[in-house]
């Protein structure tokens, strides 16, 4: 019995023992071998250098040690400082495939000052003609009869009946059958000239001994009546227009060039016009850049000479002009995907190695399909990125834009130095006491107090009682000396 209780105190006792040296330990660790020490804002895997965690969905706020996101139920994310500098981003292969990013190769190539325009199909002015009356008298008979009727050259337009015609032509035959000399003869046909007597009507009237009143109107040319401006019966007076005829072999077309690509078209320039629904193209040049612009759509008019075989374009069509000339020589060019245009400025995203992307401005020349030049701002060889570009640009912008936060943030103000001069009165490690006359600036009187020493220490020949022109500045509750300088016996420096 004895012995049984023996060993139940033995057995509590150990207990005891071992739940007090469990509770020490928790109060007291024994010291553990020292681990290597590991920088905390270093990637152990990788080596890089950390600057500070994130969240990405709220990338403004900042932590200086990883851990899970306080916004999102997602762990932060790291930001290296090799991938903060400038304003480009870092993106791994995986996420740039899943973002569908597309990078090109910066090429050179020759381009061309093509151009496509449209245009409307206008009369050639330089083929059209005009018959007017040169006589007062009266329609006799119309021959054309409606407007936009084909004509050709020598067809009778209309009849005239000229009465005032009849007795210069009665003097004019008299003389010649008087015989009065040929003076007098070349006198009187003068005179016919200058009423604008037709030769074919003086002609007649010598033929036949008799004055012509009637003459009838010729076309001058092949074309169109662009204008009719007489009936039957109706009275003619001099200079009036009786019809306008338009010669359309050869035609003109006007085509609306923008202002921004008026430097890229050159009068002399090869062009091709195509209408609607037609299956041949019509060669022609460019004759002429007309010096005015349409105040409304800012654009020029192009005017494009060119014949028109079988009178297939008719005036007022709407046709479309490529404007073709020879190619230019080699430059810089990416595709105009590639381009990102705010108005002010235009910008590309530059693709490196290791998956780093930066946005890189660029000075813009002429298009060519789908390509433009690039004057300034790449180089051959480079790559930029053709889809995917707006997020990359969006995410540098805002990496530079916290950049520029952070270097704009409000910096302490240097502190203001005053100056005065005084008396040592005592000097020991921990600075001076100076016993110095009123300072306005600090609105202080004549007074003696303690300045802190200057921070490469006191003057070594520096002695109590000695005269000297002092400089400080206020740090918090103290007085700091910034400059001691020993006065002359004069008082003056």
């Amino acid at each position: 019995m004895k012995t049984v209780t023996l060993v139940s105190v033995v057995l509590v006792g150990g207990a005891l023992i071992a739940a007090g040296a469990y509770q020490l330990g928790m109060r007291h660790p024994a010291a553990l071998p020292a681990a290597a020490p590991v920088d905390p804002q270093v990637d152990p895997k990788t080596g890089r250098k950390i600057l500070y965690w994130h969240d990405p969905m709220v990338p403004t706020s900042r932590f200086d040690k990883p851990g899970k996101s306080p916004y999102m139920d997602m762990q932060l994310v790291p930001v290296y400082a090799d991938e903060s500098t400038g304003a480009g981003v870092s993106v791994s292969a995986g996420v740039a495939q899943n973002l569908g990013i597309r990078t090109v190769l910066v090429r050179k190539a020759a381009l061309s000052n093509g151009l496509d325009l449209t245009g409307v199909v206008a009369p050639n002015e330089r083929a059209t003609e005009v018959v007017q009356s040169r006589v007062t008298g009266f329609v006799e008979k119309l021959h054309v009869r409606a407007v936009l009727d084909p004509v050709r050259n020598g067809q009778p337009l209309a009849t005239l009946h000229a009465p005032d015609w009849a007795a210069a032509l009665e003097e004019y035959l008299g003389v010649r059958r008087a015989q009065v000399g040929q003076p007098l003869v070349d006198a009187a046909r003068a005179r016919l000239r200058l009423l604008s007597i037709p030769d074919g009507v003086v002609a007649a009237a010598e033929l036949s001994g008799q004055a012509q009143s009637r003459f009838t109107l010729t076309a001058p040319v092949s074309g169109v009546v662009a204008e009719l401006g007489v009936r039957d019966g109706a009275m003619v007076s001099p200079g009036m227009t009786l019809f306008r005829i338009v010669d359309l072999s050869s035609i003109w077309v006007l085509a609306s060039l923008p202002e921004a690509q008026a430097a890229q078209v050159r009068p002399g320039a090869s062009a091709e016009v195509r209408a609607a629904g037609a299956t041949s193209v019509i060669a022609g040049k460019v004759s002429a850049i007309l010096p005015d612009v349409d105040a409304a759509t800012r654009a020029l008019k192009v005017r494009v000479e060119l014949p028109n075989p079988g009178l297939l374009l008719k005036p007022g069509m709407f046709v479309r002009v490529a404007v073709k000339e020879a190619a230019s020589e080699q430059v810089l060019v990416v595709p105009q995907e590639a381009v990102i245009t705010t108005g002010k400025r235009s910008v590309v995203i530059v693709a490196s190695e290791g998956g780093k992307y930066s946005p890189a401005e660029v000075q813009l020349g002429r298009e060519s399909g789908a390509d433009v030049e690039v004057r300034s701002g790449l180089a051959e060889g480079q790559r930029v990125v053709a889809s995917g570009q707006f997020l990359l640009d969006s995410e540098a912008s805002l990496k530079s834009g916290l950049a520029r936060l952070d270097s704009a943030a409000p910096k302490a103000a240097a502190p203001v130095s005053y100056s005065a001069e005084g008396k040592v009165e005592a000097m020991d490690k921990d600075g001076l006491t100076i016993s110095h006359g009123p300072i306005p600036a600090l609105k202080w009187g004549a007074m003696t107090m303690g300045f802190k020493p200057p921070p490469g220490g006191a003057p070594k020949d520096l002695k109590v009682g000695a005269r000297i022109h002092f400089e400080f500045v206020q740090q918090g509750d103290d007085f700091v000396l910034q400059h001691v300088m020993t006065l002359p016996a004069g008082g003056k420096p």
